[in-house]
C-alpha cells in the first residue's frame, strides 16, 4: 500500500473541511430557506425558533469555509485560480450572497423593536430568505462544474465558456440537490430544538424536505451519466457505490425516524448520510482537485510548503475544537424551547 503524500494529505483535509461546512454551514443556509416559507399561525414563532437556533453560531461556521479557502490556495493553486477564474460569475454571486444573508440576518434582529410588520424588516427578511436560498444552488452548481470536466487548462491560461460550466443540466439539478439538502439538515436539526406543535411544523418540513431530496437524487443520476460521465462511472463502481448507497439507505430511515417522530437518531442519521455522500463523491473525484487538468499530484504546491501547511493545522485545532466545542456546549446543550430550569424553592424553617 503506498504511503499517502503530502499532498493527498491536503487533500483528504480539504475533503473533511467541506463536510463540516456542508454539514454546519449547509444548516444555516436551510434555515434561511424555512424562514422565507415559514407559514400558517405559527410563521411568526417558526422565524423565532431559526433565529434563536442560528444566532449564537452561524458566524462560526462559516470558519469552515475561510479554511477550506485558505487551504485550496495554498496548497492546489493552479487548481485554485482555475476554478476562481472560470467560475468567477457564481463564486462572486455566493460571496455576494453570504455578506448580503449575514448582514439581512443582524440587520432584521436589531430593527425587530420596530415591529414585525415594519417595511425595513420585511426587506430584511426577504433578502435574507432569497440570498440562503441562491447561495447553495450556486455552491452545488460550482461543486458539479469541478467534475464535469469543462474547466479546462491551456498552458498558463484557463478557458471555460462563462455559462456552460456551471450553468448545464447536471450543475443546476446538483445546486437543487445542495439547496434539499441545505433544507432538510435544517428542519431536522430544528425539530431538536422547539417544542409542541412547533417541532410538528419542522418535522412535516423536514419530512417533505427528505422526500424531495431523495427524487433529485434519482433525478441527478441520468444528468450526471451525461454531464459528468467519468463521475458518474466512478460513483458505479465498487469503491464508491457502496458509500452513496449506504448514504441513500441512511437518508431514508433518517426520514422515517422523524417521521416517528425519533428525533435523535434522525438528526445523527441525516448528518451521517451527508457524510457519505460527499465522501462517495471525493473518492469518486480521485485523484484530481479539478477534473480532467488539474490531479492532487498536479496542482500541487511544493513540499516544503506542504508540510509547513500541514504542521500548522494541528496548532490551529488545538485552539479552534475548544472554542466550537464550548459554543455548541453553552447555546446548544439543551432544547432552548424548554427554558430554564425551574428554580429551586426555598426550604422553609421548622
Amino acid at each position: 500500500m503506498n504511503r499517502l503524500s503530502p499532498a493527498d494529505i491536503a487533500a483528504i483535509l480539504a475533503l473533511v473541511v467541506l463536510t463540516a461546512y456542508a454539514l454546519l454551514g449547509g444548516a444555516d443556509f436551510g434555515g434561511g430557506v424555512w424562514d422565507l416559507l415559514a407559514s400558517g399561525p405559527r410563521a411568526k414563532a417558526q422565524r423565532s425558533a431559526i433565529s434563536r437556533a442560528m444566532g449564537p453560531v452561524w458566524e462560526a461556521n462559516h470558519v469552515w469555509l475561510i479554511f477550506l479557502l485558505v487551504l485550496l490556495f495554498t496548497a492546489f493553486t493552479p487548481a485554485f485560480v482555475a476554478v476562481v477564474i472560470a467560475l468567477f460569475l457564481p463564486l462572486h454571486l455566493v460571496l455576494l450572497g453570504v455578506i448580503l444573508r449575514g448582514a439581512s440576518f443582524v440587520f432584521r434582529a436589531h430593527g425587530a423593536q420596530a415591529g414585525p410588520r415594519a417595511p425595513l424588516q420585511r426587506t430584511f427578511g426577504a433578502a435574507f430568505g432569497a440570498a440562503s436560498t441562491v447561495t447553495p444552488i450556486l455552491l452545488g452548481a460550482a461543486l458539479a462544474a469541478v467534475s464535469g470536466g469543462g474547466i479546462r487548462a491551456a498552458g498558463n491560461a484557463v478557458t471555460a465558456p462563462p455559462l456552460a460550466t456551471w450553468f448545464t443540466p447536471f450543475a443546476v439539478a446538483t445546486g437543487l440537490l445542495t439547496l434539499a439538502l441545505s433544507a432538510y439538515l435544517a428542519a431536522v436539526y430544528l425539530t431538536i430544538e422547539t417544542q409542541g406543535s412547533l417541532r410538528e411544523d419542522f418535522r412535516s418540513r423536514a419530512i417533505w424536505a427528505g422526500i424531495a431530496l431523495l427524487l433529485l437524487a434519482v433525478a441527478d443520476l441520468p444528468l450526471m451519466a451525461q454531464g459528468a460521465p467519468r463521475l458518474f462511472a466512478r460513483l458505479s463502481s465498487p469503491s464508491a457505490a457502496p458509500l452513496i448507497a449506504g448514504g441513500f439507505l441512511l437518508l431514508l430511515w433518517s426520514i422515517v425516524s422523524v417521521y416517528r417522530r425519533s428525533f435523535e437518531v434522525g438528526r445523527v442519521l441525516s448528518a451521517v448520510s451527508g457524510i457519505a455522500v460527499l465522501w462517495g463523491w471525493g473518492f469518486a473525484q480521485w485523484p484530481y482537485v479539478v477534473y480532467p487538468d488539474f490531479s492532487v499530484a498536479g496542482s500541487a504546491a511544493p513540499r516544503p510548503a506542504l508540510i509547513q501547511v500541514l504542521y500548522t493545522v494541528p496548532i490551529g485545532a488545538v485552539l479552534l475544537a475548544p472554542s466550537l466545542y464550548l459554543l455548541f456546549r453553552v447555546f446548544k446543550g439543551r432544547n432552548p424551547a424548554e427554558g430554564r430550569p425551574p428554580r429551586p424553592r426555598p426550604r422553609t424553617a421548622h
